[in-house]
């Protein structure tokens, strides 16, 4: 870095508030430019986006460091003549970039001294450049903490961020605590904009420099009025192009200057008739493009994966739907077949006389899951049920030459007459006959599974066999042979309802329980989706329980000179004043110079502000209030606020 002073941007000139020697060369002091709060206005055309690029050229002359930020596109012809690093987020700029690399942004700035321009006009989405500006201002303030090296963040259009009507985002929010607290840390900032009445006034009355270009709306001018005085408001709206009133704290005067021409392809001059010709940029190392890339790498890395973990989410979730469509399945076969046993006995019971209506009944109430109590069975005879002929042997079907056999054994077993037995016999055939005709309906799997499939939560489909038999009766009692089915239902299937269920709950439960070939869980894709950005805190309690913001307070104004610190009390005091009147208050001796030196001591620790037309004001209950940054109800504030005062005796 250069050991460069002073930086010559423009001459003095002629006119209403102008200098009685025109030509003067008109420098800046670059630690004050570099770590103070600037403001640059003008309407279109006036020269004040020439301004703010003389005095990027200026700084990078002299290799000083900054961050520019573009919200039109018109910065990049700074390439023409220097390696800066033009970031954003289309092919025109040397990589596209986004949150993801606000911290590497910031490190290359800060801590490699790399010049960058940060294009946010070639993001469509409004939100997403806002987001990323926030980003990377939020990583230069949290490093410029700890780097404490001078630094400008140069802002277009500012009232876009720190408007002065409707709320502030958050990216206002990080621009004015840059603004307000950045300066002791070295970080300083500069806005530019063509509307100084659109822009926050907390944050145009606290700039050190300010340089006032061409204005001529009511509004505009009325600002200048308000700052400078209704002289400057007249003259202001008849300035030559590039030509403004700048204002500084090291300078007591109103100087009229004409700001040097760029040297550097204008990018922003409004196109004419002649032919465009985009002059040759410099390239720059193809390290630094490395470094971010490597971000975009794994950026796409982690996209990707989230992606396919996406996927398999979808595909369990599919495999679920397929389970819970199976199990209602299964249940409408239950029911099924449950219906179709159903008919079998009433066929039966309808022919066997002695079957009372109680008895009846009583089989109708029974629990599902309560076995028979009695058992009637038919001599070397059995009702099996085989796997059918559907597919991949899912579902069975009743032997039909098996269901005869059931019947007959019923009706011969039948002590009855003749005719009773005739009758059951016809009763026989024409169930058979309806049998018959059911297994002939539908399709092969369907039919079959109505017939003989029972499902509950833990016996599995097509496992149960339906079988009848009987069992001799007691003497004496006149009890006809009662066909019976039990629940032993066999088949080749395997498919139990506790067996979906269970992998229905183990499919929704945590990834450490699902198959081994898919161990991920939710949690773990939400954790790859998430941001874990945070802002540093800054207020964290000493280890004697006071905010350290207390004590960098008593230790700031306890490190001031007995003069110094007097101005201070004055200030407390007596309210808004000259540094002039306060140093004479304290005991000085009424040298201008050295009353502003002592006042810029106060103003730099943030102990007073300017209000306007020359005066300053104590405001070290703001900057208390800054520092525990929301962390303390008012009540305690004014606490620490008295204590310090008494402590420091001021």
């Amino acid at each position: 870095m250069a050991e460069t002073t002073h930086i010559t941007v423009a001459e003095t000139s002629e006119g209403p508030g102008g200098s009685a020697r025109p030509g003067d060369d008109v420098s800046l002091p670059v630690v004050e430019l570099l770590t103070g709060r600037g403001f640059v206005t003008g309407k279109s055309g006036s020269g004040k986006s020439n301004s703010a690029s003389v005095l990027a050229e200026n700084l990078l002359d002299n290799e000083f460091g900054l961050l520019i930020v573009d919200i039109d596109g018109e910065y990049y012809g700074l390439k023409e003549e220097y390696e800066i690093l033009h970031v954003g987020g289309d092919e025109e700029c040397d990589i596209q970039v986004t949150t993801e690399h606000a911290e590497k942004i910031a490190s290359l700035a800060l801590e490699q001294n790399v010049p960058i321009i940060l294009d946010v006009s070639s993001y469509l989405d409004e939100d997403e450049a806002e987001e990323l500006l926030t980003a990377v201002a939020r990583s230069l303030f949290a490093k410029a903490k700890k780097q404490k090296q001078p630094f400008l963040l140069l802002v277009e259009e500012v009232h876009e961020y720190i408007p002065e009507r409707g709320s502030v985002g958050e990216c206002g929010k990080m621009l004015i605590k840059i603004g307000k607290r950045g300066r002791k840390h070295g970080l300083g900032i500069c806005g530019i904009s063509q509307r100084p009445a659109d822009v926050k006034k907390d944050f145009i009355t606290q700039c050190d420099w300010l340089l006032w270009h061409r204005l001529t709306w009511n509004n505009d001018t009325k600002v200048v009025r308000r700052i400078l005085d209704g002289e400057y408001a007249d003259a202001v709206e008849n300035l030559d192009d590039g030509e403004g009133f700048l204002t500084t704290d090291w300078s007591e005067r109103v100087r009229r200057v004409q700001f040097h021409r760029k040297k550097t392809f204008d990018a922003g001059a409004t196109p004419g008739l002649d032919d465009f010709e985009r002059p040759e940029l410099k390239s720059v190392s193809d390290d630094l493009v490395s470094e971010l890339t490597e971000i975009s790498e794994e950026q796409a890395e982690r996209e990707n994966r989230v992606e396919e973990l996406r996927s398999e989410l979808d595909k369990k979730n599919s495999r679920i739907a397929e389970l819970e469509t199976e199990l209602q399945d299964a249940r409408d076969l239950r029911r099924m077949a449950d219906q179709f046993v159903d008919a079998l006995v009433d066929q039966v019971e309808g022919a066997a006389p002695g079957r009372t209506e109680r008895e009846r009944m009583r089989r109708e109430h029974r629990p599902e899951a309560e076995p028979p109590s009695e058992q009637t069975t038919l001599p070397e005879t059995e009702v099996a049920v085989q796997p059918g002929p559907g597919t991949n042997g899912d579902t069975t079907a009743v032997d039909m030459a098996s269901q005869s056999d059931v019947l007959s054994a019923v009706m011969s077993a039948e002590d009855g007459d003749d005719v009773a037995a005739e009758g059951a016999n016809a009763d026989s055939e024409q169930t058979e006959k309806s049998t018959e005709s059911s297994l002939s309906t539908g399709t092969d799997a369907e039919t079959s599974a109505g017939l003989s499939t029972q499902m509950d939560d833990s016996t599995s489909v097509g496992e149960r066999s339906t079988a009848c038999e009987t069992t001799p009766q007691p003497e004496g009692e006149e009890t006809t042979p009662q066909p019976e089915f039990s629940d032993d239902v066999s088949g080749d299937r395997g498919v139990s309802a506790d067996d979906i269920l269970g992998e229905l709950r183990s499919m929704s439960e945590t990834g450490d329980e699902w198959p081994e070939s898919s161990r991920t869980s939710r949690e773990e894709i939400e954790s790859e989706i998430r941001d874990d950005a945070e802002l540093i805190d800054d207020g964290e309690d000493s280890e004697d329980g006071e905010p350290l913001a207390v004590r960098e307070c008593k230790a700031d104004i306890g490190a001031l000179e007995t003069k110094t610190r007097k101005m201070l009390a004055f200030y407390r005091e007596f309210g808004p004043s000259t540094p002039l009147n306060a140093h004479f208050a304290a005991g000085g001796d009424g040298n201008r110079t050295n009353a502003y030196a002592h006042n810029r001591e106060l103003r730099t620790m943030g102990l007073v502000e300017h209000v306007g037309r020359g005066h300053y004001d104590y405001c070290l209950e703001q900057r208390l209030a800054d520092d525990v940054d929301g962390h303390t109800d008012q009540t305690t504030i004014d606490a620490y606020l008295r204590e310090i005062e008494e402590t420091t005796d001021i």
